[in-house]
């Protein structure tokens, strides 16, 4: 079937794919703008994983935010009063539902609908669905992807069989689930030590394997959260780091006296955990760290450090991959992990494809992804009506990416090689969305605010 996408004037709308906070923000920056948009949503509500009745969602009964609501939340919508300071999945349900209806983006989105295929047709796009009626397609201007990078789970493998049961974190909802069961959980980035909290209530026995070392970050610090303390002006990257490494030593201790390997990189320059209750359960005897895996033997575990154990229950906490089943990998760019696209968002191999949500950066927030969503509204307000200077931009993201790393040397992680800095990316897209708005904005953002962030 096919469905009618052309507006009153004769314009093709843009597709935005996924109405999750990426999704949302895209939407809502498009209207902002003018912009003529049809978001697609394979459930039946907006609010993507954290809507935990969606069959694809992957957070668990116990999940909670990491980052605190006034560095999360989007500028113009913060959260409710009475909110807590890390509210969970049905508070954020809430939150997105609130978003969409405030803003009337519920009317632009077309639910139960799943994008199937997406190519290039002419000018535009041609998209293909799947929905309550069948096979569907239109035709679009450009086409967002805001899908989030958290829903393809990463399964590793190793030597041996198994004779237990093997399940991804994705799959994990409750901590009942565990009760009697000795489990071993395998990664323990914050997933990973979330699940090992809820366990150790149920479980038999929890013991949590991990490769590296991590830096544990607690949720409050003198009473307050602690990503609210180090507001305003940056302080420069090396004091930066040296400052809050000792911090840590202070109020989490030593994570090694627990048997956590330590760290091969600097504080920042991978996901930190914000979770200090696991250190407590150590300290406790409630679980026990446990080396790499080295092979498999009926319910017998081997660990590369020689010792071995027994479960029911292995639990992969070893996270996602990004995936757009729908497109070709090639309109992406590169064959690493991740997409190599100009500033995570612009493809360099298709006129008009995006990706809003593909960068990790400690405190970006959903705000960050908002800007990432003004800066790709404003390129399209652009097309229509300033045509030379979206040229000039389309000239430059067929270049290389700046640097937006800030002088952080980020880990060789498959996570890691979407990561930013937070600062030194919200320049750039302040900078590239201020050269959208013309010459005379572009000369007051340029190089004093990038050259700051950059330090």
């Amino acid at each position: 079937m096919e469905f009618s996408t052309t507006a009153g004037d004769g314009a093709l709308p843009v597709a935005v794919i996924g109405s999750g906070p990426s999704g949302l923000a895209a939407m809502r920056a498009l209207s902002r703008r003018g912009l003529d948009f049809v978001g697609f949503e394979q459930f039946t509500d907006v609010g993507g994983l954290w809507n935990i009745d969606n069959p694809v969602s992957t957070v668990y009964e116990s999940a909670h935010l990491i980052s605190s609501k006034s560095t999360t939340a989007f500028a113009e919508y913060p959260m409710p009063a009475g909110t807590p300071d890390y509210p969970g999945h049905s508070h954020l349900r809430k939150y997105f539902s609130g978003y969409a209806e405030t803003f009337g983006l519920y009317r632009h989105i077309r639910f139960s609908t799943r994008i199937t295929d997406a190519v290039t047709a002419d000018d535009g796009w041609q998209l293909t669905w799947q929905d309550g009626q069948g096979a569907g397609s239109g035709r679009f201007s450009a086409v967002i992807v805001a899908t989030g990078t958290l829903h393809t789970p990463a399964i590793p493998r190793f030597p041996g069989n198994f004779s237990g049961e093997i399940r991804h974190s994705a799959q994990y909802k409750k901590a009942t689930d565990l009760a009697g069961k000795r489990v071993l959980i395998v990664g323990a980035g914050n997933s990973g030590c979330d699940i090992a909290v809820d366990a150790v209530h149920h479980a038999a026995s929890v013991d949590i394997s991990v490769r590296r070392g991590y830096y544990f970050v607690p949720k409050y610090v003198f009473g307050r959260p602690t990503d609210t303390l180090n507001q305003g002006k940056p302080l420069p990257r090396p004091l930066k780091q040296f400052i809050d490494k000792r911090l840590l030593r202070m109020f989490t201790g030593d994570p090694h006296r627990f048997g956590f390997p330590a760290p091969d990189h600097r504080i920042y320059e991978s996901h930190p955990v914000v979770n200090s209750l696991i250190l407590h359960h150590l300290g406790h005897g409630d679980l026990q760290v446990k080396a790499d895996i080295s092979r498999f033997e009926g319910s017998t575990v081997h660990f590369r450090d020689g010792s071995a154990g027994d479960y029911d229950l292995i639990l992969l906490a070893t996270g996602y991959v990004l995936d757009y089943p729908f497109l070709r990998p090639e309109l992406l760019g590169g064959n690493g992990p991740s997409p190599d696209l100009y500033l995570n968002i612009f493809s360099r191999e298709a006129k008009n494809l995006m990706v809003v949500g593909m960068v990790e950066a400690s405190g970006l927030g959903w705000e960050g992804r908002y800007r990432q969503a003004e800066l790709v509204a404003a390129y399209l307000a652009a097309q229509r009506d300033a045509p030379e200077i979206a040229g000039a931009l389309r000239s430059t993201i067929n270049g290389p990416s700046p640097d937006v790393t800030g002088g952080y040397r980020y880990h060789g992680t498959d996570r890691g090689s979407h990561y930013v800095n937070k600062d030194a990316y919200r320049a750039e897209l302040a900078a590239h969305l201020a050269r959208l708005a013309g010459p005379a904005a572009a000369s007051g953002v340029s190089e004093p605010a990038l050259a700051e962030a950059r330090r």
